[in-house]
């Protein structure tokens, strides 16, 4: 394939917030992110991947009272966090910074004077919800009250989390803070807005073009323009914890409006503040920007932000790229269902790259939702990742390089011919990479593999080298130059593995395109260093066990008004109500098969019936000593479908480990009778 001229290419993810840990959800748009940067790297193009850490906002402000700590000490410390997770998942970026830096503070005063100044910033007064007990406008996600439209009571301001209505803060009945619960007042207070409908024609010609957004966007997009673009308020009235409004007291710019320029600034540190270098990407249309952004925040990045660009003179995006979000076993991620899966617990017990590899193979250019299935997932590395790509390579380099002096031969003939068929897919390859169908991508691989494979099997080298050493050769050299390219296809993908490849190859640098031009012949192999296992079940159950355990746990930092009282959190009246305690007596008791920490129980509930629970309290109790037991169970929970099974109740205890003890209900409580 001929090669296309360099490009100067820009790519951004979303600033995870500073408020929480990286999850599975986090990874798969850092990994989807990092395959694009790692192919345009591979293909030889200057290319920076840039995030950061989203820093500002009450949220923040609060969750740091709450420590006891700064919030500038809770940034520092989650940043560190959220960098260590994502680049496990071998995710490199050329800069992962924060939104709370000198330079994008800079940034967002020079952006909000220029459009000050061209006429694009108005100003007007609202009316707000008031805390006086905390003495600050409270969010519309810190009042909470009963929905006007079900009647659910502690629904937040915006919207019921029951029956999904969406209204405004003052149709809560019995609303209040959430923070102290003292019912809000409404204050009126100056608000600065971004005259957004200024660049109404400009985003309509912007979002129709083919190449800013996808199909499905553009669609989703034309409903606001139908609406009419409204003036976005970029203010928030202090105490704030993010940047100053300069010329205004005690207002500071809402977090989504410093965020994206976060991009910006993480760019502008990294090239030391060299703004000529800068402008080159951010105001020369020969470059190009990408970002990478889940559903969710689509018309920050859609609307608001091409327009903030093209009103303080800088370019707009190249390309936004919206991807759907992650479920896990076909359901949305949930820590009740302990399907909230951090990407530290992952890390501990599974390889990285195999999620890498799994996530690349359902990842299409669309915005379709991605269920990670851990069945589907062992199938899917164990055949097609180990059981292909890695044995392509380990079958002919341990023990039949050994009797060859561990050295290449020349390629034959019918070699070649199998080579050169894997080098014609190169052109697809490429072009799926750039239009992120990377699922095409990992099928048209799986496909070559096994071709490189079957070929290996024909001729059975490990036959051949007892009769004929160097036929035996040739067979090996073909074998370790088809793994060769397809270590290069597969590396924005699998990077370690490619590496890996490479350095038993003899070859010091890392896998690029232009290394399809050359064949390797004559040349010694280094000894075999295992490139990845296959994956065990009983890690991932292990996973999943440990991360049901620590996403089941309440939260244990103080609330505002309690700090140094109790490290409880509290829940309301009407949420404890909402817990159905029940007796149960244990009918039968057994392990559970590939679960170290499991016990499956029969439970009678009395009128309730018997139900299926897996319990993790086997270092606690022998099966055969619960038989006959009474205990405390969960009867309401709702059913919860894991490998071994369902499980339908919870059986209440206080510990950890050996020292686990179940509830045990005193004076002849009978299975059924409910706790009050």
């Amino acid at each position: 394939m001929r090669a296309e001229s360099k490009r100067k290419i820009l790519v951004t993810s979303a600033l995870p917030y500073a408020n929480g840990p990286i999850h599975l959800g986090h990874v798969l748009e850092a990994i989807q992110t990092d395959i694009f940067v790692r192919y345009q790297k591979t293909a030889g193009h200057e290319c920076h991947f840039f995030c950061a850490d989203d820093t500002h906002g009450t949220p923040i402000m609060l969750a740091a009272r709450k420590e006891g700590i700064s919030p500038e000490q809770l940034i520092d410390r989650v940043r560190t966090e959220h960098y260590r997770d994502l680049s496990g998942f071998l995710v490199e970026y050329d800069n992962y910074y924060t939104t709370n830096s000198e330079e994008n503070r800079i940034l967002s005063e020079e952006i909000y004077l220029s459009l000050k100044q061209r006429g694009h910033i108005a100003e007007r007064e609202i009316e707000q919800a008031y805390c006086d007990t905390d003495k600050m406008f409270l969010p519309d996600r810190f009042i909470k009250g009963t929905c006007p439209n079900c009647g659910s009571p502690d629904q937040y301001g915006d919207s019921c989390e029951v029956c999904g209505a969406t209204y405004s803060p003052k149709d809560l009945k019995n609303s209040h803070c959430s923070l102290c619960g003292t019912p809000p007042v409404s204050r009126n207070s100056k608000h600065i807005f971004f005259k957004l409908g200024d660049f109404e024609k400009y985003l309509s010609g912007w979002v129709e073009s083919e190449t800013h957004v996808a199909d499905g966007v553009r669609k989703k997009l034309k409903e606001w323009f139908e609406a009419g673009l409204q003036d976005w308020d970029i203010s928030r009235d202090g105490p704030y914890f993010g940047f100053k409004i300069p010329g205004e007291v005690e207002k500071y710019f809402y977090v989504w409006l410093d965020a994206p320029i976060g991009y910006m600034a993480s760019s502008l540190n990294f090239f030391k503040g060299d703004r000529k270098i800068f402008d080159s990407f951010w105001k020369d249309e020969k470059a190009e920007i990408f970002h990478f952004i889940g559903k969710d925040i689509l018309y920050f990045h859609t609307l608001f932000w091409p327009a903030t660009l093209e009103g303080s003179g800088y370019r707009s995006p190249s390309q936004v790229h919206v991807h759907g979000f992650i479920t896990v076993n076909g359901e949305k991620m949930s820590k009740s269902r302990g399907t909230f899966i951090k990407a530290e617990g992952y890390l501990k017990h599974l390889d990285p790259e195999h999620l890498r590899f799994y996530l690349a193979g359902k990842l299409g250019a669309g915005m379709d939702d991605l269920d990670l299935s851990f069945d589907d997932y062992t199938a899917k590395v164990n055949s097609d990742f180990v059981g292909n790509f890695v044995n392509l390579v380990s079958r002919v380099s341990t023990s039949i390089l050994d009797k060859l002096d561990r050295k290449l031969g020349n390629l034959s003939e019918e070699g070649r011919k199998i080579l050169e068929e894997l080098k014609a897919s190169e052109s697809k390859i490429r072009e799926w990479y750039e239009t992120r169908n990377y699922t095409r991508v990992m099928k048209e691989c799986s496909r070559l593999g096994d071709v490189a494979n079957k070929y290996v099997n024909d001729l059975a080298p490990w036959i051949q080298i007892k009769t004929d050493v160097e036929l035996a050769r040739e067979t090996v050299t073909v074998a370790l130059n088809a793994a060769r390219i397809l270590s290069i296809y597969l590396y924005p993908v699998a990077p370690k593995a490619g590496e890996k490849v490479y350095k038993l190859l003899g070859l010091d640098k890392k896998p690029e395109f232009a290394d399809l031009s050359s064949d390797l012949e004559e040349t010694k192999v280094a000894a075999y260093e295992m490139i990845t296992k296959r994956v065990e079940e009983k890690a991932i159950q292990t996973m999943l066990e440990e991360n049901a355990s620590q996403t089941a746990k309440p939260e244990t930092s103080p609330s505002p008004k309690t700090e140094g009282v109790a490290n409880l959190s509290e829940i309301s009246i009407e949420e404890l109500s909402k817990v159905d305690l029940r007796v149960g007596k244990i009918l039968e008791a057994g392990p559970v098969d590939g679960a170290d920490k499991l016990v499956q129980v029969k439970l009678d509930l009395g009128a309730l019936g018997t139900k299926n629970v897996f319990a993790g309290i086997k270092a606690a109790y022998k099966p055969e000593d619960l038989v006959g037991l009474s205990i405390v169970a969960v009867a309401n929970l709702k059913a919860r479908k894991m490998k071994f099974g369902i499980s339908e109740a919870m059986l209440l205890a206080a510990g950890e480990g050996e020292s686990l003890s179940l509830f045990i209900p005193h004076r002849g409580a009978q299975p059924g009778d409910k706790l009050k």
